[in-house]
């Protein structure tokens, strides 16, 4: 079969061997692709295979026409994003910051709550709307997930996110409020 009848093939069945057949042959051009952005051997390798299992879906959704343009220029934006995914990511170098994080950990003179405080706390649960006492009550002291809240209260997704933001903040003013004796 040629490359427009393997496309056909592989759009009507689905067979990944019939993929295979197709994408092998342009696997050391699209490394050399992926290593020209990404510059490091391991990832291009990562890449070329990534791109693989992302077209399993999108070779059955969209019509090609010319698979070896269309496979560069897919390959060209795989990279592209990546790169941009690495901009927003900010790398730690964990021996710097062992230390710092041996002290936190070994630190005693972080403040301790007494009774006054849970009751201060109580108080200003009180203060808190219905459904932002519900939803910080499920999240911080029950302890589940936005999802499970939303569940549990009948709340939609974003209606819960936001009260218990609203909640967390409303109880940090009442508490300084309380603190301060006001």
């Amino acid at each position: 079969m040629n490359e427009k009848e393997l496309l056909q093939h592989y759009k009507t069945s689905g067979n990944l061997s019939t993929l295979g057949k197709l994408y092998s042959p342009y696997m050391s051009l699209l490394y050399g692709v992926c290593f020209k952005y990404l510059q490091d051997p391991d990832r291009s390798q990562d890449a070329v295979m990534q791109i693989f299992e992302e077209l399993i879906p999108k070779l059955r959704q969209y019509e090609v026409y010319n698979f070896k343009s269309w496979l560069h220029v897919y390959s060209k934006n795989y990279c592209l994003m990546q790169l941009r995914k690495d901009k927003r990511t900010t790398q730690v170098d964990i021996e710097n910051n062992l230390f710092e994080s041996e002290q936190k950990l070994n630190d005693t003179s972080e403040a301790k709550w007494e009774e006054k405080d849970f009751e201060k706390l109580e108080g200003c649960m009180q203060t808190l709307n219905r459904e932002q006492e519900e939803c910080v009550r499920l999240f911080y002291l029950e302890q589940k997930c936005y999802k499970d809240i939303a569940d549990l209260t009948g709340y939609d997704l974003n209606k819960v996110k936001s009260a218990i933001q609203n909640g967390k903040r409303n109880l940090k003013i009442c508490m300084e409020r309380k603190e301060n004796g006001k």
